[in-house]
């Protein structure tokens, strides 16, 4: 274990979908890769618990999409009751303090994939009611009001934000929800910084002057987020960090043993399979994370650059960083790579929770109760 450890502000985490559909207690020490126990050890002092919704859920039975996220929601208000000593909700900064000061982790509720709000306003009050304080607008797959970073496809897909998608911006920050752009082509990144009067967030992406990845993000689109004081999560997903370990997961996943891995959901599956790609690549460094992060910063500045895991949302993760008590090795690599603790406390902290402190404001939330329930 790493000798020093930093408070952690973990922008983007999908574990909660173990929890609500394998049936893990994340209040436990157990398996994949975030549990409260291990964050606990790692430093973990904030965490987005995302509620990522498959597009397969989009038009399907109990409530589509929508109906998803409000389970996954749930499931973190289970989690919170369960184990009051450990975690407990925040909706803005002040919670955070008391939270925090209490030696709790504070836990925010997010959701990843703008088809969870139907193309409604009045989904997104009512997530904001449930206690939902972070929304990465859009995953892989294009929306009506949101262009994603992946391939074009459709005849219906703005070119940036439509004017739906701009009113989306708006009401978030005028209820206190974190804007999140991870997903989000860079000409939709442009149309979000022209509208928003709150600095945004990219919660879990790399740098795509380091690796040529369509998640990854451009100097030029690195330097607008910077200039309006939002904040980069430099993300943990091995493909994004190196095209040698795309490859070498392409590969895995093109093998018979893996094709023929089944499961009891979609989520069963994605654990059988990171299993296997984790298992059957060799071990991956902890210097390319490293390079990232030093990387944003070359290009944004200290105080824009910051972590967002995916910790259970990938197949694979560094050989070093295999789970949440591991954050402090990736501390101590910064500091061997020129940081000093200061900056390597911006990183790991301080600069997630600057955004989520403006972001969300002091002014009306959802309660602890409600966002518990």
């Amino acid at each position: 274990m790493p000798s020093q450890t930093f408070p952690v502000f973990d922008a983007h985490v999908d574990s909660i979908q173990r929890a609500l559909d394998l049936g893990h207690d994340l209040g436990v020490e157990g398996p994949g890769h975030l549990d409260l126990v291990r964050g606990a050890r790692g430093g973990l002092a904030a965490v987005v618990l995302t509620a990522w919704v498959d597009p397969s859920f989009i038009d399907g039975p109990d409530g589509g999409a929508t109906g998803r996220a409000q389970r996954l929601i749930g499931s973190l208000g289970e989690l919170i009751q369960k184990h009051p000593d450990q975690v407990a909700w925040v909706g803005n900064g002040d919670d955070l303090d008391r939270v925090r000061g209490a030696g709790r982790i504070a836990a925010i509720s997010g959701i990843e994939g703008g088809h969870a709000l139907a193309d409604s306003i009045d989904e997104l009050d009512r997530f904001f009611e449930s206690g939902v304080r972070m929304l990465t607008l859009v995953w892989n797959n294009h929306l009506s009001w949101i262009r994603s970073c992946q391939a074009l496809t459709g005849e219906a897909i703005p070119e940036g934000l439509s004017a739906l998608g701009r009113q989306m911006v708006r009401r978030m920050n005028e209820l206190g929800i974190v804007v999140d752009v991870s997903h989000a082509a860079e000409s939709s990144l442009m149309d979000v910084l022209e509208v928003s009067t709150q600095p945004i967030v990219a919660s879990h992406s790399g740098c795509l002057a380091l690796n040529d990845h369509p998640r990854n993000m451009s100097d030029d689109g690195l330097r607008a987020l910077a200039a309006a004081g939002g904040v980069l999560g430099v993300v943990f997903c091995t493909p994004f960090l190196s095209k040698e370990a795309r490859k070498e997961e392409a590969a895995v996943r093109l093998t018979p043993e893996y094709k023929a891995l089944k499961g009891q959901d979609e989520t069963d599956l994605h654990t059988q399979q990171s299993a296997m790609v984790q298992e059957r690549c060799s071990p991956f460094p902890l210097q390319p994370v490293v390079d990232h992060v030093m990387h944003a910063i070359q290009v944004m500045g200290i105080d824009h650059v910051g972590l967002g895991s995916d910790y259970d949302g990938i197949q694979r993760t560094p050989a070093d960083l295999k789970d949440a008590s591991c954050y402090g090795r990736l501390g101590e690599a910064l500091l061997a790579a020129g940081l000093t603790e200061d900056q390597v406390q911006k990183v790991f902290y301080g600069n997630m929770e600057r955004v989520f402190r403006r972001a969300t404001g002091p002014g009306t939330r959802a309660s602890e109760s409600s966002a518990s329930s």
